[in-house]
């Protein structure tokens, strides 16, 4: 039997404090069951604005999409996610991935390092937080026994990590492009991620409960037109066919009806339950929820 659908709005968008809140209320009222912050620079610091989320909602739960493990020391890390999770009443989902925008590591006079080291950070990094969260000595002490964590990253020690240690599987459906400091990304065709998502279940064969397995949409557009609305994909995918772009889980383009039904065939296919969408498309995904509540 499929899991059940969650659904997560990912706000990027610095805004004062009214319209943040006002912002976090209507994702609440269109049905999203995770308020989610990135973790860029030129976006909002994730805790705080979680904790703000917090005040301004009773349901959702409150998450970090994800959080670059390369700009955190992992003990000052536990006291952030203890604290926020804390004062948002123990709705803290804690997202953690090994970052890929070198120039933000640079900007901020952060090392960088290569694949290998940033994924090994990463682990030392969940290692750490799973011993102090776990420990009756930390203080501050977070609300929930154990704080979820989920984990993005389609790379085969990604993936290992992932299923060793999340709850929730992220597949963000791209890789970055080799030699891009600016985190330029190169969408995964269909197969390569269904290639992914096999390559992930075979190494958490051994896990006791299976993980929620997620994805981030990064198109969402309801329309009589498909091949319209994906023609200017066209020139940022040139690798991609239109055929191929209309085929990609991470692009929701059709009538409301074909998108609902493209969303429960995303979790009949890949196992994707839980679908994120990026905060210019909140609104639009926002009847896809109402059409897809309680499946």
């Amino acid at each position: 039997m499929p899991r059940p659908f969650r659904f997560g709005a990912s706000l990027v968008t610095p805004t004062p404090s009214d319209e943040w809140r006002a912002k976090c209320r209507r994702a609440e009222e269109l049905g999203y069951d995770v308020i989610l912050v990135p973790d860029h620079l030129g976006m909002p610091a994730p805790f705080p604005a979680l904790v703000a989320a917090a005040e301004a909602t009773e349901r959702p739960r409150l998450g970090t999409f994800v959080l670059n493990a390369g700009f955190w020391n992992p003990t000052l890390l536990a006291r952030e996610v203890a604290t926020t999770d804390a004062l948002t009443g123990g709705r803290l989902e804690l997202g953690l991935g090994t970052g890929y925008v070198q120039a933000e590591h640079d900007t901020a006079g952060l090392p960088y390092g290569s694949p290998r080291e940033r994924v090994d950070h990463l682990l030392r990094t969940v290692e750490e937080l799973e011993r102090l969260l776990g420990s009756e000595e930390q203080q501050p002490r977070p609300v929930q026994k154990r704080v979820p964590l989920l984990i993005g990253g389609n790379g085969d020690r990604m993936l290992r990590l992932t299923a060793e240690h999340a709850d929730i599987a992220a597949f963000p459906a791209a890789r970055s492009v080799p030699g891009s400091t600016t985190g330029t990304l190169e969408a995964l065709t269909a197969e390569a991620i269904d290639d992914r998502v096999a390559a992930y279940h075979r190494l958490a064969a051994g896990r006791p409960e299976p993980a929620e397995l997620n994805l981030l949409l990064q198109m969402v557009i309801i329309t009589e037109d498909r091949q319209a609305a994906v023609q200017p994909l066209l020139t940022h995918l040139p690798y991609l066919t239109e055929e191929q772009i209309l085929e990609l889980p991470i692009v929701l383009v059709g009538t409301l009806d074909q998108i609902t039904e493209q969303v429960r065939a995303v979790r009949e296919r890949y196992g994707f339950s839980y679908l994120t969408v990026l905060e210019p498309y909140m609104e639009a995904f926002g009847s896809v929820i109402a059409e897809l509540r309680g499946e």
